[in-house]
């Protein structure tokens, strides 16, 4: 059993873990709220009598509290509301949208622990072009951008940006980018050129990253991204390719097996990366 003395205003906290032979002697504990909180190791406590002494060394009102971490307060901390995160805010497609260019100052960089890239292609882009003719095939590119975006915002991802006929999209977690990737390749028989689909090749990865202004718009830079986009150059037509952190991810799996898809490695050599790397073909 753990005992807290926690202060909100200096966002101070002090852990008491309860163990060891019971006594009846007093022991004594003092807490000292400095005007900058410093981390404190976590105290092993008798059960028994013990006396706290709160000693305030700001220039502020303190108001500690001191909690027991048993069940009720498990539960209580068990209904807290999900909090908003940076990371939440700028794979919200809405968000994007509103603040085009105020979300990061020109010279400010967010490192982000853990995001999901998703990279998309047309395959056969410029026969496209070539068969149809300019006009057509700008429309069921169009149409596909449409398709594509519908589907990462009800994904809770976002686009980032478009490169041609290739779009490059955020999301919070694995399982959201596997999961808008089924949905693409699936909404992409829907859009066709005569008897012919189009195909689309995605790639998705997950990992650290940066958040950056570049050409007036929120970008991201790092390996995560490189990977990525790599990742889906390994992509045939209709194929969906994930790095190992993507597929092992616990939703990511479940969604998988409820598809009945499994994922078949491989390992590949990626340019620009030393090592092979391995990399599954959702088929």
């Amino acid at each position: 059993q753990f005992v807290i003395v926690f202060e909100p205003v200096t966002h101070s906290a002090q852990f008491i873990d309860v163990k060891g032979e019971p006594t009846r002697e007093r022991q004594n504990l003092t807490v000292v709220f400095n005007k900058v909180s410093a981390p404190n190791a976590t105290l092993a406590m008798r059960p028994g009598p013990l006396r706290i002494s709160l000693e305030n060394r700001t220039d502020a009102r303190v108001l500690p509290g001191v909690w027991i971490a048993g069940d009720k307060l498990h539960d209580l901390l068990g209904k807290r509301r999900p909090f908003l995160t940076a990371k939440r805010l700028l794979t919200n497609q809405t968000f994007r949208d509103i603040y085009r260019t105020d979300t990061l100052d020109v010279d400010q960089r967010l490192k982000i622990t853990s995001l999901t890239f998703l990279f998309t292609d047309l395959k056969g882009s410029t026969e496209l072009y070539e068969r149809v003719g300019d006009l057509v095939a700008y429309d069921l590119v169009r149409a596909h951008f449409r398709v594509l975006n519908e589907i990462i915002a009800a994904e809770a991802g976002a686009v980032v940006k478009t490169i041609g006929d290739a779009v490059m999209a955020t999301f919070p977690t694995p399982d959201r980018a596997i999961a808008a990737a089924l949905r693409m390749r699936e909404a992409m028989r829907g859009i066709k050129q005569g008897d012919r689909d189009l195909l689309l090749k995605i790639g998705i990865h997950e990992g650290p990253c940066l958040a950056v202004m570049l050409n007036d718009r929120q970008d991201y830079f790092g390996q995560t991204v490189n990977i990525a986009a790599r990742v889906q150059g390994l992509a045939a037509s209709r194929s969906i390719y994930a790095t190992e952190p993507v597929v092992d991810h616990p939703q990511s799996s479940s969604i998988l097996q409820t598809s009945g898809l499994t994922p078949l490695p491989k390992r590949a050599s990626l340019r620009g990366i030393a090592d092979e790397f391995m990399v599954y073909e959702i088929p």
